[in-house]
């Protein structure tokens, strides 16, 4: 392997510091600061919910999650097995809203007769978990004058006594057992509200949804206690029922009773007020007396308005008689005696017309025909005035009965109102004397029924299901508590994992580092351990493996590269980070195998002058290198430069640290050697030293044309690669991108390394992982 020749002309001027000089000694442009890549758009972040990257966070902090679930799950179980065993007891109660009806007497009791009855169930359900009736069972049963049982110790307790009883002497005896009891005890009544809090405390009312229903649950370490208490608790609670209707249908007799003898005597004085007032009125019955004046009246007024019907129809016919003259009267008219008269008349007449013809008028014959005629005549008149005399009489006749009978009536109505005026007094006593009277009847009535009722021993609460002494513990429960607490530990588990991974300060995804930063991302490298009793550099594995997945990501950065600049891949590149351990080394010598493997003359020097490895990698000679030559000593690039192992790669090694790195990087002799290795090599890449708190990184990117940052996933914290990036630019030096080294080779990590080269071949660039070309995507 022929070396390019390194030699310094034979006059060189001092020539300027910095791109000036390389680019009028090498030839070559130095172009402007990198541009992002052609088609490159920077992502903008998803207001949704991404699933993936929250699975993805899972799986990183897996461990955290099933590390916490852990303790949670062994906590909980080891807890449940120190716990005393509660086992609880159940009965079951009917409740109906009305009870048996023996009789069609109301209660004395409120009974909800509504539709529902739900104010009604829960009075009842209160009733239940009443102090008082606890009271009753607790002292029905003697529970306040048995020994209060200790509550169950605690874990540290327990903890506590088996260390004690493991000490010398840590052995308690019965009496020091007897003298922890607390010595002041405390009083009777507090006593006792302790014993019913926990009785209330261990009771359960559990309604059955759409029934009269009730379950009634008690919890105790005793089981047969439990079961003797929920009965208990039943028959006292019906009792207490029975004894309360009782007690309100004493209360409801001696009440009625007393309103009896007040009503009774009420009823007496108003009646005999009645009494005297009618003797005094000289009423004897004012509903029968006002009914025949009532009676008479209406009688008065229909003759009244009969006799005016009459009186009108004479006056009618008298005064129609009055104006009609002779016989031209309806009645004569009508007259069968005028009508017998005015034909014998005619007859008369007609026979003397017949005789006139053979007699003179002065013939005996003839003039007895004409007296006869006149005596019928005189007959008819006598006749006629009689009629009229009738007419008048009728009428006259009628007119006096109509005065008579309105006088009548007058007088009638006189009498009514004089007996209603002294009625008044008289109704108002009686209508009193009635209402005390139905008072009366009603309360005696009452009074009556509620001693039938109270005799009638019936309830509408009853036993459906008695208590039973439970077989087997209710709790703890060993599997719900485990589940319990295996869902608990996952959520607080994963509640745990977004915490950290809040709280991590850190690059964990590349979009993060091109948001972030606003800077390209090269590449992403993975992680990659050595096998163990493998004492080879990292780097090295490209080389070794060129189909290796970490050879395959240098490769992709190699291609990034020919395209961060217009005129492809800078000749003179630097490799730096923010921190040291970022593996900025081992990029500078994996980058530079793959320019060697793609056929170009690549030097690599080491410029980190404070803690080199490069020489390590390669297993080079450190005794003379890079500082010797800065340093002003007789050593020639071409004598510091050494051929390595791997084809078309040479490396100048560090050589001695020196006491002061950024005075030597900053010198002349450092730009010549710069300036001749861009001539002589086709790809010069420079080892830098990390950028926070030292100024060599700053010297060497100004002598570079293109800087590339190197940033260890999930390692390096964001201000620390911030500050770094803000120097690079303070400082002026074209920083082409980022690399993202160390990705983990896992599923999650791997989802990231995945999404990064799907988004960056999108993005319109796509590379020949074998080769040293790339192509650009059409459109």
């Amino acid at each position: 392997m022929n070396a390019p020749d390194m030699s310094i002309p034979a006059d060189p001027a001092r020539p300027p510091q910095g791109h000036a000089l390389i680019e009028r000694q090498s030839g070559v442009p130095i172009p402007a600061p990198p541009a992002p890549p052609p088609g490159y758009e920077e992502e903008s972040d998803s207001d949704g919910l991404d699933l993936r990257e929250l699975w993805q966070v899972v799986l990183k902090r897996r461990w955290t999650i099933i590390v916490f679930t852990a303790i949670v799950v062994v906590a909980a179980v080891t807890a449940t097995y120190l716990m005393t065993p509660i086992y609880r007891a159940s009965l079951t109660l009917q409740i109906d809203r009305e009870d048996i009806k023996v009789t069609k007497i109301e209660d004395v009791a409120p009974v909800d007769a509504s539709t529902g009855g739900q104010d009604y169930l829960q009075t009842q359900y209160e009733l239940l978990k009443s102090r008082s009736l606890a009271q009753r069972v607790i002292e029905q049963m003697g529970l306040a004058d048995q020994p209060a049982e200790p509550p169950p110790p605690s874990m540290m307790q327990q903890v506590k006594a088996w260390v004690v009883a493991w000490l010398p002497g840590g052995g308690v005896s019965q009496d020091a057992a007897a003298a922890r009891e607390p010595a002041d005890a405390a009083a009777d009544g507090n006593r006792i509200e302790g014993v019913i809090s926990g009785f209330l405390g261990g009771l359960t009312i559990e309604p059955v949804r759409n029934s009269r229903l009730v379950r009634l649950h008690y919890n105790s370490p005793d089981p047969k206690l439990a079961a003797a208490i929920l009965n208990n608790l039943a028959k006292s609670y019906i009792n207490l029922n029975l004894e309360r209707r009782f007690d309100a249908t004493t209360y409801a007799r001696n009440f009625l009773q007393e309103r009896l003898q007040q009503v009774k005597a009420k009823l007496e004085e108003s009646e005999r007020e009645l009494v005297e007032l009618s003797r005094r009125e000289e009423i004897i019955s004012v509903d029968q007396k006002e009914s025949v004046i009532t009676g008479n009246l209406t009688a008065a007024s229909a003759a009244l308005i009969e006799a005016g019907k009459q009186r009108m129809g004479a006056e009618s016919v008298y005064r129609q008689m009055l104006g009609t003259r002779g016989q031209g009267l309806t009645q004569v008219l009508e007259s069968k005696i005028i009508q017998d008269l005015k034909q014998t008349k005619a007859k008369l007449e007609a026979e003397y017309q017949e005789n006139l013809s053979t007699y003179k008028p002065a013939y005996p014959t003839m003039v007895q025909l004409r007296g006869q005629i006149k005596q019928v005549d005189a007959m008819i008149n006598e006749e006629v005035g009689n009629i009229r005399a009738a007419i008048t009489s009728n009428y006259e006749a009628a007119k006096a009965e109509e005065a008579m009978l309105r006088a009548n009536l007058d007088k009638m109505k006189q009498e009514v109102l004089s007996l209603q005026g002294r009625s008044i007094p008289l109704n108002i006593l009686r209508r009193e004397a009635d209402t005390n009277r139905q008072l009366y009847d009603g309360l005696l009535q009452r009074y009556k029924e509620v001693g039938v009722a109270a005799g009638v021993g019936t309830n509408n609460i009853s036993v459906v299901d008695e208590a039973k002494v439970p077989a087997g513990p209710y709790k703890p429960s060993l599997r719900q508590n485990a589940l319990l607490a295996l869902v608990l530990g996952l959520l607080g588990g994963v509640g745990l994992a977004f915490l950290f991974e809040h709280l991590d300060d850190t690059f964990r995804r590349p979009e993060e580092l091109e948001r972030l930063l606003d800077l390209p991302l090269l590449g992403v490298i993975p992680k990659t351990p050595l096998e163990p009793g493998d004492d080879r550099a990292i780097a090295l594995i490209g080389h070794d493996d060129p189909r290796s997945a970490f050879a395959e990501a240098y490769r992709s950065v190699r291609t990034a590269l020919q395209f961060s600049t217009a005129s492809g891949v800078p000749r003179l590149l630097t490799v730096t980070s923010a921190m040291t351990g970022e593996g900025k080394s081992t990029t500078a010598l994996s980058l530079a195998i793959q320019f060697a493997q793609a056929g170009k003359q690549t030097l690599l020097i080491e410029a980190d002058l404070r803690k080199p490895s490069i020489h390590r990698m390669l297993r080079l000679d450190n005794q003379t290198g890079l500082t010797n030559y800065l340093a002003g000593g007789e050593a020639q690039p071409v004598e510091i430069t050494r051929p390595t192992h791997i084809p078309n790669l040479f490396a100048i090694p560090s050589g001695p640290l020196p006491p002061n790195p950024a005075e030597l990087l900053s010198s002349a002799r450092m730009v010549e050697l710069l300036a001749l290795a861009a001539g002589k090599f086709d790809q010069v890449i420079v080892d830098s030293p990390p950028l926070l708190g030292l100024a060599d990184a700053l010297i060497i990117g100004n002598l570079c044309e293109g800087t590339l940052l190197t940033i260890e996933m999930a390692s390096t914290p964001r201000g620390y690669v911030q500050g770094a990036v803000k120097r690079l630019r303070g400082a002026r030096v074209p920083l082409l991108g980022t690399i993202l080294t160390k990705l983990e080779a896992r599923a999650g990590a791997y989802g990231y390394y995945r999404s990064y080269y799907y988004y960056y071949h999108h993005s319109g660039y796509y590379g020949d992982t074998g080769g040293a070309e790339a192509k650009r995507l059409p459109g």
